[in-house]
């Protein structure tokens, strides 16, 4: 009998699947591309399962490699594979079967196995000079070479632009920019797998992923997806990858954001008091953040040689500024240890000392603290969710605050509270004291007296 594969190699392609549904669950999985992780020199294909009429368990079938592995690059073999599997989908949502017998349907479609292979549409070595060169590299009079872009995949497209940002962006959010672009890519291959290239993509697709996310995770998780895609998104459009980056078109959605808790003076001298004993590493770790006022990413990020003791000065990679200064409070330099024979590019802080070589990445390092935290304080003390690490700089921010408006004007106490706390601007400190319900009104009962 003629082979089902035959269909899929040589079927005429039909640019619209079939909408037929089926009534019950699919008898087969959807069809996937092995790529031998890029290496040209193993063979690839696309395979994919059917369901065995005999035992009624899905089966892995054939390897589908057409001519797949005549072609030498990369952009080729996606592309004959991406036809293969487009073609092979639409079969299988027409009912048709690797266990069956095809001839009729190949003797009606004789015409179309008669045709010729389907050819990528680049250019690729040894290929007929009839292919449609796409990608093409120009030398100008100055050196530069310059590139015209071929029709990327979406994984191309991602990496493409993963590789851009990695020279613009921390390690953390390329990071984050790589997860989030890889679960796209995951959810596009499990409910949109005709969507083979950039190109493809449309406000739709995007809009589909964005609502799975509001629907099982949260609008703030939602929101920082779209985010983070559309910065990958801008860097195609800037390339010609894309036409238009639809998410620019997607509003976010109002998400309610993370309070750390600020802690009471009396609940804050308590586990002050408890961690003199119990872990005093990780007191000096709070300190940090209560008296210097960093965050914890921060001062996981600080080396020994960051501290400069004798201007009484420590700098550090901020949040937003690739290098802060800072002046280190006496009250913080009375708690600090000898630092003379520790080396300068050792971490401050590590699990059993201060001062020492530490394998982790800043992410991990902040990870292992924060359950230190946990462990140590957290359950002790019995406090909720909302406290943290984070909270102490809340906290003593407060307390500042609080201080300072005693003996001035509220404009005066907030121009010396931004050089102690680093905020850019007026603004942005105002909105953070707000945020943290530091500014409090004086007693208004006389206010409401009703006689």
């Amino acid at each position: 009998m003629h082979s089902f594969y035959d269909l899929v190699i040589f079927e005429n392609l039909n640019e619209h699947d079939s909408e037929h549904n089926l009534e019950h669950a699919l008898p087969y999985s959807k069809p996937k591309i092995y790529d031998a992780k890029g290496d040209l020199s193993k063979r690839w294909y696309l395979y994919f399962s059917y369901l065995d009429p005999e035992t009624g368990k899905l089966k892995r079938c054939k390897n589908i490699y057409g001519k797949t592995n005549k072609y030498h690059t990369k952009e080729a073999r996606y592309s004959i594979l991406s036809t293969y599997r487009r073609q092979l989908l639409k079969l299988l949502k027409e009912g048709y079967s690797p266990f069956e017998d095809n001839s009729q349907r190949v003797n009606k479609d004789k015409k179309a196995i008669e045709m010729a292979e389907p050819t990528p549409t680049i250019e690729v070595e040894n290929e007929p000079t009839e292919v449609k060169k796409i990608e093409t590299s120009k030398k100008r009079p100055d050196g530069i070479t310059k590139t015209t872009h071929s029709e990327k995949t979406i994984k191309e497209a991602f990496d493409f632009a993963l590789d851009l940002k990695e020279s613009v962006v921390g390690f953390s959010t390329h990071r984050d920019y790589k997860n989030r672009a890889y679960q796209f890519m995951a959810w596009l291959e499990e409910y949109m797998p005709e969507i083979d290239y950039a190109s493809q993509l449309d406000k739709s697709a995007i809009n589909g992923f964005l609502n799975d996310l509001q629907l099982n995770a949260s609008a703030r998780n939602r929101n920082n997806h779209r985010t983070n895609l559309s910065a990958l998104l801008q860097v195609m459009e800037d390339n010609d990858i894309i036409a238009h980056n639809y998410i620019k078109n997607i509003k976010p959605l109002k998400s309610i954001p993370k309070r750390n808790k600020t802690y009471s003076l009396e609940l804050q001298e308590e586990i002050f008091t408890h961690l003199e004993e119990a872990d005093p590493i990780l007191l000096l770790f709070i300190k940090f953040i209560s008296f210097n006022l960093l965050r914890p990413i921060e001062v996981c990020r600080l080396k020994v040689g960051d501290l400069n003791l004798k201007e009484k000065t420590i700098t550090f990679k901020a949040k937003n500024s690739p290098l802060k200064t800072k002046i280190i409070p006496q009250i913080l330099l009375d708690d600090l240890p000898d630092l003379s024979n520790i080396k300068s590019d050792h971490f401050l802080f590590t699990p059993d000392k201060i001062g020492g070589p530490w394998e982790a990445t800043e992410n991990n390092r902040r990870d292992y603290f924060t359950k230190r935290f946990l462990k140590v304080v957290k359950k002790p003390f019995n406090l909720e969710k909302n406290y943290t690490m984070y909270g102490f700089r809340h906290t003593f921010i407060t307390k500042l605050y609080k201080a300072l408006i005693k003996t001035s004007t509220p404009f005066a106490a907030k121009s010396q509270l931004m050089l102690i706390t680093g905020h850019s601007t007026m603004t942005a400190l105002d909105k953070y004291l707000r945020s943290i319900d530091a500014e409090l009104p004086e007693d208004y009962s006389n206010l409401l007296d009703m006689d």
